[in-house]
C-alpha cells in the first residue's frame, strides 16, 4: 500500500479540521447567538418605549439647550438614562414627568440593565461552567474507549461495546468533521474534533489512558497512522483497527494493532454465506449484533468448570483459548478444561443485562 506523503496528510488535515477541541455531552439548548440577539431585541424594544414615554409628555421635560423636547432628544434622554450616564443636559420638570420616571422609567432602566448585564454575566458562567466540566472530565476519564471515526463502523462499534454494559461516559469520540462530532454529542458520547493522525489531537481524547481503541476511518493509510501514533502513545491498549482491503491488513498489525477486521472481505462472506444459506447468514448476522437473539462472548472458565470438557458447561463452546492458542471445541489438545482458559461461547442475549468483569463481546462489527 502506498502511503501519501506528509504534505498530503496535512492538506487532508487542513480540508476537513476545524479547531482541536473537546465537546461534552450537554441538553440541547437554544443556541447563544440567538439568546444573545433576542436580548438585545428586547433590550431595543425597551429603548423604544422609554423614548415613547418621554415623547408623549415632552412639554413636562426641559432641554437646556432650546428649552424643547422633540422625538430625537426623547431619544437621546431614553439613552442616557436607561444606560445611567445622566448628563442632566434634559430633566424632568413637571410633576407628571416626574411621576412617569419614578413609577415607569425607573423600572424600565432596571429591567434594561438586567437584560444587558444579565447577558455578559450568563456568557461568562457558561465558559467557567464549560471549563470547569471540561477539567472534571478530564481528571475522572480512566480505563475509557477510544473510537476514531464516527461513521457506519464507528457507529455500529459504538453501539455494540454498548450494548455490552459500556457507559456512554467511557466512549470518547475522535472525527475531523464539527457535524459528526456534534451527532456523537447529541448521542451523550463525548467528541474531540481533529485528525487523529495527530499526537495533541489523542492526547485531547486521554488516549495515554484509555483501556481499548477502535479505529474506524475511511481510508486505509489513515488507519494505519493513526494505528502508530496511537500505539506510541499507549502501550498497554487493546487497539482493534478496520481496513477496506484485505492487502492492508498485515500493515495494520504490524503499526501495533490488535486485531484487524477487513469490512469489505467481511461483507463479502457474509453476502456468500446468505447465498448458500440465507438462514445461516441470518444467525450470523445476529451473532454478531449484541444484546438481541444470540451473543458471542468470551470469559473466563469458572472453577466449577475445571476438569470437564468443552461440551459438558452449560454454555455453547466455541472455542478455547489456552495461553496463545484458539482450539476449536473439539480439538483433541484441548482434554479437560484449566482454570486459566478461556472460553468463547455463544449465549441467549438478556436486554439490560450487564457484563460481568471478564466477560467480553466478541463482535467486531
Amino acid at each position: 500500500m502506498k502511503l501519501p506523503g506528509h504534505d498530503a496528510i496535512a492538506r487532508q488535515a487542513d480540508e476537513h479540521l476545524v479547531t482541536h477541541r473537546v465537546k461534552l455531552p450537554r441538553k440541547v439548548v437554544e443556541r447563544p447567538i440567538r439568546q444573545v440577539g433576542r436580548r438585545l431585541l428586547l433590550a431595543l424594544l425597551v429603548l423604544f418605549a422609554t423614548a415613547l414615554i418621554v415623547y408623549a409628555d415632552h412639554e413636562g421635560y426641559n432641554d437646556t439647550s432650546d428649552q424643547s423636547v422633540d422625538l430625537l432628544d426623547a431619544f437621546y434622554y431614553a439613552t442616557v438614562t436607561l444606560s445611567t450616564t445622566g448628563y442632566g443636559d434634559i430633566t424632568p420638570v413637571s410633576d407628571a414627568a416626574r411621576f412617569t420616571n419614578i413609577f415607569v422609567v425607573t423600572p424600565l432602566r432596571v429591567l434594561f440593565l438586567i437584560i444587558l448585564v444579565g447577558t455578559t454575566l450568563e456568557v461568562l458562567t457558561e465558559r467557567t461552567r464549560d471549563e470547569w466540566r471540561l477539567n472534571r472530565w478530564r481528571s475522572t476519564l480512566r480505563e475509557h474507549t477510544v473510537v476514531v471515526g464516527f461513521g457506519t463502523k464507528g457507529r455500529s462499534a459504538v453501539q455494540t461495546v454498548c450494548a455490552t454494559g459500556l457507559k456512554k461516559e467511557q466512549v470518547v469520540v475522535v472525527d475531523p468533521s464539527s457535524k459528526v462530532i456534534d451527532a456523537a454529542t447529541a448521542e451523550g458520547f463525548a467528541g474531540v474534533i481533529g485528525d487523529a493522525t495527530r499526537s495533541d489531537v489523542l492526547k485531547r481524547a486521554e488516549v495515554h489512558r484509555a483501556r481499548q481503541i477502535i479505529i474506524a476511518t475511511q481510508r486505509d493509510d489513515t488507519a494505519v497512522l493513526v494505528t502508530l501514533t496511537a500505539r506510541q502513545l499507549n502501550r498497554g491498549a487493546k487497539i482493534v483497527a478496520a481496513v477496506r482491503e484485505e492487502e492492508n491488513a498485515p500493515l495494520l498489525e504490524q503499526s501495533g494493532a490488535d486485531a484487524v477486521i477487513t469490512s469489505a472481505s467481511a461483507a463479502g462472506r457474509l453476502l456468500g454465506l446468505s447465498v448458500l444459506s440465507p438462514v445461516a447468514g441470518m444467525v450470523l448476522e445476529d451473532l454478531i449484533q449484541q444484546g438481541t437473539g444470540l451473543d458471542m462472548v468470551e470469559r473466563p472458565v469458572v472453577k466449577a468448570e475445571v476438569g470437564r470438557g468443552p461440551r459438558e458447561t452449560e454454555d455453547l463452546v466455541v472455542s478455547v483459548i489456552r495461553g496463545h492458542r484458539v482450539l476449536g471445541y473439539d480439538d483433541p489438545a484441548i482434554g479437560t478444561l484449566q482454570l486459566t482458559d478461556r472460553l468463547i461461547t455463544i449465549v441467549r442475549a438478556t436486554p439490560g443485562a450487564q457484563v460481568t468483569p471478564g466477560v467480553r463481546s466478541m463482535s467486531k462489527e
